[in-house]
């Protein structure tokens, strides 16, 4: 009894560890982020800011699909790549035995930084786009509308795709994973 009690406050101790470290990385990274787009986006011309502002879109919809993947991935599939000694698959286990945590930075962190970081940058576009063809309404309302649009339609096809492709995008990662923890 006593053992199952300080499992359970070890638990919640770790729990508590790593919502202060997830809270402090999204900070820092909001920061760097806006302050990058803000400052970056707002000396592009509109093509190139709206060029910025898919990429910010299909970033969050990329990492959204990665969190999805490790979340459903079969970790025994990867097992047997690893007794091949097949590149990647060691860290694919990792990844998906830290589920949680993995799905937390990549759709979450990630994903709602880069929601964040485009609905600012179309605030800036709607300005551009209000100041160079001189109109007299707000375009952001319609800007605003399409980039959410865009996130939660890419998103939504995006989960699908983690669903059906999971091992081979989960091997994808932890290769590139391997390769960077090599180096």
């Amino acid at each position: 009894m006593k053992e199952k009690q300080d499992n359970q406050k070890n638990k919640e101790h770790s729990e508590i560890k790593w919502f202060i470290k997830v809270s402090i990385m999204t900070f820092i990274l909001s920061i760097i982020f806006s302050y990058i787009s803000a400052n970056g986006v707002s000396n592009l011309n509109l093509i190139s800011a709206i060029l910025i502002l898919m990429l910010v879109i299909a970033t969050g919809i990329f990492f959204d699909i990665v969190g999805v993947a490790v979340t459903v991935a079969n970790e025994e599939e990867f097992h047997a790549k690893a007794t091949k000694k097949v590149n990647g698959s060691k860290d694919s286990i990792k990844l998906i035995r830290n589920a949680p945590k993995v799905a937390n930075i990549c759709a979450d962190v990630i994903g709602d930084i880069c929601g964040v970081l485009s609905g600012a940058i179309s605030a800036l576009i709607s300005v551009k786009i209000t100041e160079q063809f001189g109109l007299s309404f707000d375009m952001q309302f319609i800007l605003s509308a399409i980039v959410a649009a865009l996130t939660v339609g890419g998103k939504a096809l995006g989960k699908g795709v983690a669903n059906r492709n999971a091992t081979p995008i989960v091997h994808a990662v932890g290769t590139l994973f391997s390769k960077f923890r090599k180096k």
